[in-house]
């Protein structure tokens, strides 16, 4: 048997495709594709800047019974920036768990390595609430729903930049 000495590629989009298509999902996904992307210069220096994350998790839920099933939806929500969750609600998102976890908020959500980011000078400022978004199939409802709902929060603690951390 051949020992292997580095790991093979892999495809995360024919993955992503085989993956939303053993679901049942009817059509093949489609990644998004903006030729107008909507990004922005920064108007001021990232050092006078207020800095929030946007993370694809959901709240953390004791009761089992309220917790999200595999690719159910949660809306569009926020925390505290000043007090960092526990732990988030992860396992209706697709990711690989045979070789990782997410066990480790910080690794999806570092708050404490955007706080350390202002002592050091490096941001202006944290934005009071980080954000979740849902990891949504239809890019239509992330573009109609999702996007505005979280830049609407964003405009509300007049947050200049925010870092998506996605799983």
């Amino acid at each position: 048997m051949a020992t292997r000495t580095h790991r093979s590629p892999v495809s995360y989009i024919d993955r992503t495709r085989e993956y939303y298509a053993a679901l049942g999902y009817p059509r093949p996904y489609a990644w998004s594709h903006h030729d107008d992307a909507p990004f922005a210069t920064l108007a001021k220096p990232l050092a006078q800047s207020r800095v929030a994350l946007i993370t694809t998790a959901s709240p953390w839920q004791d009761d089992p019974a309220k917790k999200l099933k595999p690719f159910e939806r949660h809306g569009v929500w926020a925390g505290d920036a000043s007090q960092p969750p526990e732990k988030l609600f992860t396992e209706n998102l697709a990711w690989d768990k045979e070789t990782t976890h997410t066990n480790d908020v910080e690794s999806f959500l570092p708050l404490k390595q955007l706080k350390a980011a202002v002592q050091a000078g490096r941001i202006g400022s944290m934005g009071p609430r980080y954000y979740g978004v849902p990891t949504e199939y239809s890019q239509g409802r992330t573009e109609r729903e999702d996007a505005p709902a979280i830049l609407a929060m964003c405009r509300e603690d007049a947050v200049d930049a925010v870092v998506l951390v996605a799983l």
